[in-house]
């Protein structure tokens, strides 16, 4: 049993987590137990937001007719029907973009805490926004911008190993003073 920390009992360090985490798109048929969707979606709850207005609704959907048809306002969203979760972003109507960044806050939340339970996720960018409202009956107050399909990564489902596709080293992706200072 891991040790309590602050009432929270952790699964693994979040730079631990950062480091590891890949996107997948194939997952099991395992359900995932409630318990640990609701720990996952408490951590994007928890996300800030600008001036703490609070404009993020997240949608759960488990019924795979309903995941069937979210394919349909993404491009590249073939693969969501194997997930036993997708988790639909929604915020407030705007032109800001700070609403988008507040989303974003959130989802990434949601996927660092499902890397830590031991789930796998992959974020799908809607591009059809308005074709989602109808399919989850979301208000014209509201918009469907991001899918967070999760669940069990499925065998040969695994990303490639972080060296396979390595990141900037940090002098390329960090400048002090000015771009390339």
């Amino acid at each position: 049993m891991a040790a309590e920390l602050n009432g929270q009992t952790p699964g693994m360090d979040v730079l631990s987590a950062i480091r590891s985490k890949r996107d997948t798109r194939a997952f099991t048929d395992r359900s995932v137990p409630d318990d640990v969707l609701g720990r996952v979606l408490d951590a994007a709850r928890m996300a800030g937001s600008a001036k703490n207005r609070q404009p993020v609704r997240l949608i759960v959907v488990t019924d795979p007719e309903v995941i069937e048809a979210l394919k349909g306002p993404c491009d590249f969203a073939a693969w969501i029907h194997g997930a036993p979760v997708v988790v639909v972003g929604c915020v407030e109507r705007s032109d800001s973009i700070r609403l988008q960044f507040d989303l974003g806050r959130h989802l990434q939340n949601l996927m660092l805490a499902a890397h830590a339970e031991g789930l796998a996720t992959c974020p799908v960018t809607v591009q059809r926004v308005a074709d989602v409202s109808p399919i989850l009956d979301i208000p014209e107050t509201h918009e469907a911008l991001m899918y967070i399909p999760l669940g069990y990564r499925a065998a040969g489902g695994e990303a490639p190993p972080a060296i396979a596709s390595p990141r900037l080293s940090m002098d390329e992706y960090v400048s002090y003073g000015s771009f390339g200072g």
